[in-house]
């Protein structure tokens, strides 16, 4: 899969994929989608996030998750 809008710069939060350039990881992002669901409330927080850079952000979180099994333990 190709990701215009994931970037990854030594120099530039570690290494760490970013949204375009900025000092915004795409871990940040994936964060920021669970916190904030409300999407119009995501934006007054990010107003630099674009409805694409998520998009592509959690495909990008989704492609590089293994596909393993995990026993979870019943409460």
């Amino acid at each position: 899969m190709n990701f215009k809008r994931i970037t990854s710069d030594p120099k530039r939060m570690n290494g760490q994929p970013c949204i375009r350039q900025l000092r915004l990881t795409v871990r940040r992002v994936v964060e920021a989608v669970a916190l904030y669901p409300d999407r119009q409330e995501l934006q007054r927080e990010f107003p630099e996030l674009e409805a694409e850079d998520i998009r592509e952000a959690l495909a990008y979180a989704a492609a590089n998750l293994d596909d393993k099994v995990i026993e979870l333990v019943p409460a």
